[in-house]
Formats: structure tokens, sequence, C-alpha cells
């Protein structure tokens, strides 16, 4: 997500709270925006836990992906 979508999510959201609001043209975007910027950030945390690694019973470093096959295994 681009820096400029974030600072339109925060210009709609500063606009919402004044007394004349959002449109509802202006509503529809910020919902999509909000959208985007929750699946920007889950595919974030996804690759960051792909990324990680766990230490097993052993000490052995292994990735978190082992855990889902071994979780499948059972």
């Amino acid at each position: 997500m681009t820096q400029e979508k974030i600072q339109r999510i925060n210009e709609l959201a500063k606009k919402s709270r004044t007394p004349e609001g959002l449109t509802e043209q202006e509503k529809a975007e910020q919902a999509a925006l909000r959208q985007e910027y929750i699946n920007a950030m889950k595919q974030s945390l996804k690759n960051q836990l792909d990324n990680a690694d766990y230490i097993d019973e052993f000490g052995m470093r292994r990735p978190v992906s082992d855990l889902k096959k071994k979780a499948h295994k059972s």
C-alpha cells in the first residue's frame, strides 16, 4: 500500500469526524481503502510468519512451515 493511499485514509477519517461528514462516494472510497489496507497487513504478517523460525525439541532451528506439515500429519 502506498503512502498516498494511507494519507487518503487518514484524510477521510478526519473528514468523517467533522459536522459535514463523508459523502456516499467518500464512504465507499474509505471502505475500499480500508479493505486494501487490511489485506496488505494480512499479507505482510503472513510473509513474516512464513519466514520465521522456531527451535524444536532437539534445539534445532526449523522453519515455521515445518509446523504446518507436522500439524497436517496428526
